[in-house]
């Protein structure tokens, strides 16, 4: 008879054989179909491999880092990086911003109908890009659209905002913080109902005003929302490229080609090694402001 001990380890044991029977299979497509893939794309950023080379993968020239001094030496692509850096520098505060906004009032101001509410504010995150082209090619209609209809109203003449190189990527930023903003309003909205009621009554009784209260308790408390918010979205955008895709093409006079629209422009014509390289300078980035990010809102002791 065996003892405890022994029946212990032999039902770990059968524990963990059958805990991997049960992930193997992922483990088997993920690193099929997920980590492979991207060692072979590292591989090939030192290479210069091209699509004629698909037929014989091993024949390519290994030629170091050739393709990440072209990348840096590459107007366009110096272009395609000064715009993705405008579009996050100034659509990551303002998404947040009107986010934060629209999740006050969902929690303090809206009383009637926050259900409509929540819903009407958070359906442009799931509605098609095809639409919403649609939508805002409308509303940014040189002469009929209806933005710059209700600007004459008050006498300003609007801007052609597709075909002008000053107005259109700041289109582009203002309908991705509508279509984006829903995502950030939600989380900050589950932020704010975690903050206890009990600090606002005490703060008040002090005679702290509701902006005081803010600035003081809510936004020191919801430091862990906006991290995760911030660094969501500012990765998103780092990566934006389904608005120029579909708006504007990259044009006009490539103001608004971003890093992601010019790297698949290179895998579209075939320079797979140069496209890796500058997709692989694209995550060094992401990892840089991510930490940046924690570095500036993480929680402190």
């Amino acid at each position: 008879m065996s003892s405890p001990a022994t029946a212990r380890r032999t039902g770990r044991r059968g524990a963990e054989r059958a805990a991997w029977g049960l992930i193997l299979p992922f483990c088997l497509l993920f690193g099929l179909f997920t980590a492979w893939p991207v060692v072979q794309s590292l591989f090939m950023s030192f290479t210069d491999t091209r699509n004629r080379d698909l037929r014989t993968p091993f024949a390519v020239n290994f030629v170091g880092l050739d393709n990440y001094v072209q990348a840096f030496t590459d107007p366009l692509f110096s272009t395609a990086a000064l715009n993705t850096a405008y579009f996050v520098l100034v659509g990551v505060p303002l998404t947040l911003a009107i986010a934060l906004a629209a999740a006050v009032l969902l929690d303090k101001g809206i009383t009637r109908f926050r259900a409509f509410f929540r819903l009407g504010f958070y359906t442009p995150v799931i509605t098609s890009i095809v639409a919403v082209a649609v939508v805002w090619r409308f509303l940014l209609q040189d002469e009929f659209g209806l933005i710059n209809t209700v600007l004459g109203w008050v006498g300003i003449d609007g801007p052609n905002w597709l075909g002008d190189p000053d107005w259109s990527m700041p289109a582009l930023i203002l309908m991705a913080a509508w279509r984006n903003f829903g995502t950030a309003m939600i989380i900050f909205l589950a932020g704010l109902q975690a903050v206890p009621a009990s600090l606002h009554e005490a703060a008040s009784i002090d005679g702290a005003g509701p902006v005081r209260r803010f600035r003081y308790i809510t936004l020191p408390l919801l430091r862990p929302t906006l991290l995760f918010v911030s660094v969501t979205t500012a990765i998103g955008y780092l990566q934006f490229f389904e608005e120029p895709y579909v708006m504007t093409n990259g044009g006009p006079l490539n103001s608004t080609i971003s890093a992601s629209m010019y790297t698949y422009r290179q895998f579209g014509f075939g320079n797979y090694g140069y496209a890796s390289a500058m997709s692989y300078l694209i995550f060094v980035v992401i990892a840089v402001v991510t930490a940046v990010q924690f570095r500036l809102l993480r929680e402190r002791g």
